[in-house]
């Protein structure tokens, strides 16, 4: 299948600040690089939100038909706390804390990122390369940047001349940031640093004795820059030039300025044509933060334990509530917007289900498919809108629900365009499915009390009030099973 030609997108680009209409350098391929987690800890949900919404870019473009490459890193090594330049590795720091190697917590945090993000139904990227995993690249890159005039050695570690860089090129333009502006407010700490300048940045870092990660190189023993990363690896599987790199709107300065800078240095181009930002998770109206003990994980919602929220949330309600914003607009999460969520994603999904069974007609009233469906499309299309698809998805399922009742009517052919583009936009695009069917916790003691009637009255030799509360709680779909011990229940598939 060859790509959609009828379907134009335009996207946000972050480094013009205008929406531009998506064109692929390569005809019908698309390359995408996005910003991956530094796995020193466990993954937090506003990482999530970012992964997720390019997550529904990834599936869209495939939708369309594009033969796409996504490359989501793993950093494994040389980001340094608080993103500066000097301090301690933050893998390393991990490891320290807890008395373990740390290729330990770098594989216990993996780990832990991969099963959050599969419980969000997220699809794996087609490469998934770590920071570790390059450090032959990242050496070569650092040797380009030094033969380009661009950097500098310093006690065996390597630094990038933003003054000279900004010369030729303009260090900032993606922030919107202006390097005199910057140096003005860094004057005072001149003179403090082994850099040329405060705004020059690590390509590569002499390591302490006491360092553990650490690689030999021409400037002695040392680990990578943060940024020198990212580029390595986004230009040795996409090339010098690609389409889309994406990340967190945190990233956008100093990490994404930094790699422009850098891929201009040594191919005279910028990384990438379109620059995607996914902004911030705030909850209850406030920044998370664990300092101040307003901070939820993935896990404390799934399960239910935390003092935030009066009960569990399911990874698929948690995903649909993120993507009822649009991934460049902030997002609060909180107990009332999440009890929300839950509602809508029932709404949602009864919807599809009466849409197996509904009857058809000679006609189709109240509602024009085709048109519903280019909607469908059209907020896709504009700069990845899922809230505006969402809105427009429940609009389907108030007409499915208005001819399940009589009120209207939809031919075959109608209904069979209906089903499949709700499949492919619930299912294939926002990547929502339908959770396996469970009693809803409230409900549990409820479900406990009945069988403890029943067993009353198994006890009591009354076997019609035994038997008339097995049947109707097997026409509702609970099934008991009278062990030695105990009864249990399992639900109808």
């Amino acid at each position: 299948m060859g790509v959609s030609t009828e379907q134009r997108i335009q996207i946000y680009n972050s480094l013009s600040g205008s929406k531009e209409e998506f064109t692929p350098i390569h005809d019908q391929m698309v390359g995408m690089y996005v910003c991956g987690p530094t796995v020193y800890n466990n993954v937090h949900l506003g990482n999530c939100r970012t992964f997720i919404s390019f997550d529904i870019i990834f599936r869209y473009l495939k939708h369309l038909g594009y033969k796409v490459r996504y490359v989501r890193n793993i950093t494994d090594a040389g980001h340094l706390e608080n993103d500066a330049d000097e301090g301690e590795d933050r893998i390393a720091k991990k490891a320290r804390i807890e008395e373990i190697e740390p290729m330990e917590v770098v594989q216990k945090y993996t780990v832990d990122f991969h099963r959050t993000l599969a419980k969000f139904n997220t699809l794996p990227p087609s490469i998934e390369p770590t920071a570790t995993g390059h450090i032959v690249e990242q050496i070569e890159l650092v040797k380009q940047i030094i033969d380009a005039g661009y950097g500098y050695e310093v006690d065996g570690s390597v630094y990038f001349d933003v003054l000279k860089f900004n010369e030729n090129s303009a260090y900032g333009k993606l922030s919107g940031r202006k390097l005199e502006d910057m140096i003005h407010n860094t004057r005072e700490t001149s003179g403090q640093s082994e850099k040329r300048n405060p705004q020059d940045f690590a390509l590569w870092k002499k390591a302490q004795p006491e360092h553990i990660m650490r690689w030999p190189s021409p400037w002695g023993d040392g680990f990578p820059g943060w940024h020198l990363e990212c580029t390595a690896m986004s230009t040795k599987y996409l090339g010098n030039q690609f389409d889309i790199h994406g990340g967190g709107m945190d990233l956008k300065f100093p990490h994404h300025e930094c790699e422009i800078a850098q891929g201009e240095a040594v191919s005279n181009c910028s990384p990438a044509n379109y620059w995607i930002h996914a902004n911030m998770l705030t909850l209850n109206g406030k920044k998370m933060a664990k300092s101040t003990g307003n901070n939820i994980l993935p896990n404390e919602i799934f399960s239910g334990e935390n003092d935030i929220m009066d009960r569990p949330f399911s990874p698929a309600v948690t995903r649909f509530f993120m993507l009822q914003a649009h991934y460049r607009s902030v997002l609060d999460i909180s107990n009332d917007a999440m009890l929300a969520s839950e509602k809508g994603f029932s709404k949602l999904m009864h919807g599809l289900s009466i849409l197996e069974s509904l009857a058809t007609a000679k006609e189709t009233t109240g509602f024009d498919v085709a048109k519903w469906k280019q909607k469908c499309y059209n907020a896709m299309n504009d700069d990845f809108n899922t809230p505006i698809l969402i809105a427009n998805l429940f609009d389907a399922v108030k007409f499915v629900q208005n001819t399940n009742d009589g009120r209207e009517s939809i031919t075959i052919g109608d209904l069979d365009e209906l089903r499949s583009t709700l499949h492919n936009f619930v299912h294939d695009v926002l990547g929502l499915t339908q959770e396996e069917q469970k009693v809803d916790h409230y409900l549990e003691n409820s479900l406990n009390l009945l069988i403890e009637l029943r067993n009353d009255a198994r006890n009591r030799k009354d076997f019609a009030t035994s038997d008339k509360i097995r049947d109707e709680l097997a026409k509702a779909g609970i099934l008991l099973q009278d062990g030695a011990q105990e009864t249990t229940y399992t639900l109808k598939k």
